[in-house]
């Protein structure tokens, strides 16, 4: 066993006989840091813990989930509170979060995706994501052509403002949803505009349903668009978007819902390390 290894179990207090390796071989993971990666991703599902009720979730023994938060405390990942005593997630992991977000990862993935995409089927293609109520232009390739729509990366829409932002906020909780929208009328940008947020979830079963959204003019009213979700871990970051004018989406609506639902399951695959 190495000395790294040695540190890494004393840390986390999982005893082990000398001979006992920490890497397990098999699979080429690291059980200790997989461990703490296991808490920190049981934090999805719920805004805080305690810890026997975390041990119990996961699987694992009191004391070492003990440990492993008290490991990830240190560095600021999670943060105990004095009273109650129970877990909630740190200020490291927005630091990570922005970081990433400006080494612009997920840009990086999906560019060549979007390219191949407005090859295909001769349209302007987006990826958003979703950025408070809001979602967000992040990357972006223009079609070819006098006529076309061109987005402007940074931009940001109203969630209930077309495809792009259905295919995201459908995928979002119930509670959420309503904390986001409120209850009052939507602001209209066109005719077809859905504006009642009752109307707007209801809508939003059937894209879960189909995987992909449709909008004839509910932001711009001269174009038509399609999006497919994309995820990672299981929870929504952001939709595929395929867009252009009325007259020429409109005998595209079959192949770009299956171009769209295709390309944001391989994004998919590329985010949780499977593509």
């Amino acid at each position: 066993m190495g000395a790294d290894d040695a540190v890494l179990r004393d840390a986390v207090g999982v005893s082990a006989p000398p001979a006992a390796p920490a890497v397990r071989r098999t699979s080429g993971v690291l059980q200790t840091a997989d461990r703490a990666l296991q808490v920190l991703l049981a934090f999805r599902e719920r805004p805080e813990w305690g810890v026997t009720e975390l041990a119990r979730e996961l699987g694992l023994d009191k004391s070492v989930t003990q440990r492993l938060l008290a490991t990830l405390a240190g560095r600021g990942f999670v943060l105990a509170d004095p009273e109650s005593r129970r877990y909630r997630l740190g200020v490291t992991v927005g630091v990570l979060a922005r970081a990433a977000e400006r080494g612009g990862a997920l840009e990086a993935a999906i560019r060549p995706l979007l390219r191949e995409l407005t090859q295909q089927v001769g349209e302007s293609t987006i990826l958003n994501v979703p950025h408070g109520a809001f979602y967000r232009c992040t990357a972006a390739v223009d079609a070819d052509g006098p006529v076309r729509y061109s987005a402007t990366v940074g931009e940001t829409i109203p969630a209930h403002g077309g495809a792009a932002g259905h295919a995201i906020f459908a995928f979002y909780p119930e509670a959420d949803l309503r904390r986001l929208l409120g209850s009052g009328p939507l602001t209209r940008f066109s005719e077809q505009t859905i504006v009642d947020p009752d109307a707007l979830t209801e809508m939003y079963a059937q894209v879960r349903d189909e995987g992909v959204a449709v909008s004839h003019g509910e932001y711009d009213a001269n174009v038509t668009s399609v999006a497919a979700p994309c995820f990672s871990l299981g929870q929504v970051v952001g939709s595929i978007v395929i867009i252009g004018p009325h007259d020429r989406m409109a005998g595209k609506i079959d192949k770009a819902v299956d171009l769209v639902r295709s390309t944001g399951q391989r994004l998919s695959a590329l985010l949780n390390g499977t593509g």
